[in-house]
């Protein structure tokens, strides 16, 4: 199965490091986000990617290029490790790039893989979540595809105060993983949310809603996916299936803090330390607590 990655937005809420720097390159300790979403894809099976790019997002072309001036310079130093390091960026993966000309939407910018993606069923993994579990994220929706047939739609629950925030999926036929999605709702004010199933941003998708998407872009300015997976949803098409495993939304400062700290803590080669960091810094907090 092909995967396509939109990475065209603007990334405001990371402003001012977005003016320059793509959202999508935004370190998790020492890889950026969009790397652990192409690992994601990968690990699930989809070796052919597209990352639908805009202007300013060239950084993102560069990073997953090859670098063997780079790879040479750090053998012959004896840094073996970082060279191995820097040679598996998007090992396993074939990485292609179309321009979003404008800023249309996320469903605009999914339009723009069309061509990429042909007659079959792709796989739709955002950028701005992060995932990670022993099964890929994306590896448990094709999973459900393969055996139903039909779009599945990734959700997880969330406080109530936070379904403003995110697409809210309204589901029947639940069996506590899976049930059938009636329709998605755009960010819904708390107690007007008629579920607290929010979309992660992963979808199993066919290829027949560019057909949809299409419609919308001779209409709307704006090119939203939530109408057309309404649309597929409508005839029971789209199926949700609730992720097992830990999410971050990247797109909130706090969940990106947390997201580095949580990995960072994973790690054999940085757990200790961080350990130190955070229990000094709760130290200190105390200190200024008592004063």
């Amino acid at each position: 199965m092909k995967a396509v990655i939109p990475a065209a937005g603007l990334g405001t809420r990371f402003l001012p490091y977005t003016k320059a720097q793509p959202k999508e390159m935004l370190p998790i300790v020492d890889k950026p986000v969009l790397q652990y979403v192409i690992e994601e894809a990968v690990a699930a099976g989809a070796n052919e990617i597209l990352v639908v790019t805009g202007r300013g997002k060239r950084a993102i072309e560069d990073y997953f290029d090859s670098s063997p001036e780079l790879e040479a310079y750090l053998t012959n130093a004896g840094r073996e490790h970082e060279a191995s390091q820097v040679r598996s960026i998007g090992q396993g993966a074939r990485i292609f790039y179309v321009r979003q000309r404008e800023p249309r939407g996320l469903g605009h910018a999914i339009l723009c893989a069309k061509e990429f993606v042909g007659s079959d069923s792709f796989a739709v993994l955002l950028g701005d979540d992060l995932c990670i579990a022993s099964e890929p994220a994306i590896g448990q929706l094709i999973g459900e595809h393969k055996r139903a047939g039909l779009s599945v739609i990734g959700i997880q629950e969330v406080a109530p105060h936070l379904t403003r925030l995110y697409g809210i999926a309204t589901v029947s036929e639940f069996d506590g993983t899976i049930g059938r999605v009636d329709s998605i709702t755009e960010k819904p004010a708390p107690g007007f949310a008629q579920s607290r199933f929010a979309c992660i941003g992963r979808y199993i998708l066919p290829s027949r809603i560019f057909a949809i998407l299409e419609r919308s872009s001779r209409r709307e300015k704006e090119v939203g996916l939530t109408p057309a997976i309404n649309e597929l949803a409508s005839d029971g098409g789209v199926l949700a299936r609730v992720y097992r495993g830990t999410r971050f939304d990247i797109g909130l400062k706090s969940e990106w803090i947390r997201a580095n700290v949580e990995i960072a803590l994973s790690r054999p080669d940085l757990r200790d330390e961080v350990r130190q960091v955070l229990g000094t810094i709760q130290t200190e907090e105390g200190e200024g607590a008592r004063r």
